[in-house]
């Protein structure tokens, strides 16, 4: 038996309020939960139209199964180890523009459509010269929103009523105000009439946002035993973690319209978002960067056994609680709650996250993630964050490419890899050649942006790290340094 409406006896239609872009596993696994989740509990009463953004998709599969599918959402929840799953109903259809474009353009003609979200990657909000207002469907999603957004003009007159709460989730940093330049781009390069550019202008909202919840998606490796379990096929089933967060900046009123706060989830609207991104980064990013080095040369293997070791789950607990939270701007209380929430996300027994795909281009990692909080703290404290300088010295001696005998397979740049290749070459077991070696990359701006040589008293301690953890091994520099 097939998950659909008949099959499914709580199926419910709601009047299409929502246009999103993006059918994959991370909308469906959190835009399109919090959606069911308002219908649920505050009377939402709204669903998405969801577009297809690329030639391949999932968008035929969807509409056989009337927009239904099974989530399940695994991880630790208040300290304990949880698996729910539910049926999400808030996807009204799926439209595929490069089949049916003019399907696709008639969502513009629907007055009762409010919002536009969108997860197309992080390359998705990118201009295409190639793309043409006339003719064909749109390369760019872009592209494809700027035809959408003109039909709308059009067909209401300039109606400043009808323009659209617009709530990209692509990870880049300031997505709404992005998507909004690039949507200006294609007005110019259309030559599209000054009077639809001030209704984009004054007639639309444009929110940036950060989200944040972890989805491995579809559970392939154990798809039989969820069907047995379910009772139905559905192949669509996708798996996210407990924790949400999902920060909105936009003006107070958006959120009497998206009312996700009043239902209970970790919905916030606020003025700014950038202390939410820079917590976000600084915290979660910036401990995952940090504990790689230092647990992979260890002799583990994955975030949830370096949380749970005796050494080094204290370690990332200290990175982050005495060395990370005090360069922070939010609240105490909000600042260790977050913090709270993502160490029990590092231990979800559901998701075995490898340090080594991690450890991908760990040198720009650490510049946006490590590199901010180094400083800060240098600067509130007139001292050196003495973890934060360790996980340094630890990922040049990663970058080596050895641990216990094997072969790291370090994969960066072809820039970075050379520089550590010559960097390493100056070593031949003395301190002063360790010296040589930490100078060379720390004086490599092209990473950095600046040259940390500079920074008193930083080649001196990250020398000395490095000193004890080629002359004693990490396990014994790990244990004195804590």
């Amino acid at each position: 038996m097939r998950l659909n409406q008949q099959s499914y006896g709580g199926y419910k239609r709601y009047p299409e309020k929502i246009i999103q872009f993006g059918e994959g596993n991370f909308l469906r696994a959190f835009v399109d939960w919090i959606i069911h989740e308002m219908n649920q509990k505050v009377g939402f009463e709204g669903s998405a139209v969801v577009v297809q953004p690329l030639k391949e998709g999932l968008i035929d599969v969807l509409n056989e199964q009337d927009g239904l599918y099974t989530l399940y959402l695994n991880g630790i929840q208040n300290g304990e180890v949880r698996s729910d799953h539910q049926v999400i109903n808030s996807i009204s259809r799926g439209v595929n523009p490069y089949t049916h474009y003019e399907d696709y353009l008639a969502l513009a003609e629907n007055p009762d459509m409010r919002f536009i979200i969108s997860n197309t990657t992080e390359a998705g909000i990118a201009f295409d010269e190639n793309d043409t207002l006339e003719g064909m469907v749109q390369n760019s999603f872009p592209g494809k929103l700027t035809a959408l957004l003109y039909r709308r003009y059009q067909f209401f007159k300039g109606d400043k009523e009808k323009g659209f709460i617009l709530i990209p989730c692509e990870l880049i940093d300031r997505n709404g105000e992005e998507l909004k330049a690039t949507i200006f781009r294609y007005i110019d390069h259309w030559n599209l009439e000054e009077e639809f550019a001030t209704w984009i202008q004054e007639a639309n909202v444009f929110c940036n946002t950060l989200v944040d919840r972890i989805v491995p998606g579809y559970p392939k490796d154990k798809i039989t035993q969820i069907y047995e379990e379910l009772g139905y096929e559905d192949k669509l089933v996708v798996e996210g973690e407990q924790f949400h967060l999902w920060v909105i900046e936009g003006p107070n009123w958006v959120q009497k319209e998206f009312p996700a706060n009043e239902a209970g989830l970790n919905v916030l609207f606020v003025d700014d978002m950038t202390p939410y991104r820079i917590r976000k980064v600084r915290i979660l990013n910036g401990a995952h960067t940090s504990m790689v080095p230092v647990a992979y040369l260890y002799g583990l293997d994955t975030v949830r056994e370096t949380v749970e070791h005796p050494v080094l789950g204290q370690f990332v607990k200290d990175v982050i609680f005495e060395e990370i939270i005090p360069t922070l701007e939010l609240s105490q209380e909000a600042l260790e709650k977050f913090a709270n929430d993502v160490l029990d996300r590092f231990r979800n027994p559901f998701i075995k996250h490898f340090l080594l795909s991690i450890s991908l281009n760990s040198m720009s990692k650490y510049e946006t993630r490590v590199l901010p909080t180094l400083l800060e703290y240098r600067q509130r404290k007139d001292q050196l964050p003495k973890k934060l300088v360790f996980a340094l010295a630890a990922m040049i001696a990663f970058y080596k490419g050895e641990r216990n005998g094997e072969v790291i397979p370090v994969k960066d740049s072809e820039d970075i890899i050379q520089l550590y290749k010559e960097a390493w070459s100056l070593a031949d077991g003395s301190v002063e050649a360790l010296e040589k070696v930490v100078r060379k990359i720390l004086a490599y701006e092209a990473n950095w942006k600046i040259d940390l040589t500079t920074l008193p008293g930083l080649v001196e301690e990250v020398t000395k790290y490095l000193v004890l953890i080629e002359k004693k091994g990490i396990q014994q520099a790990v244990t004195e340094v804590m």
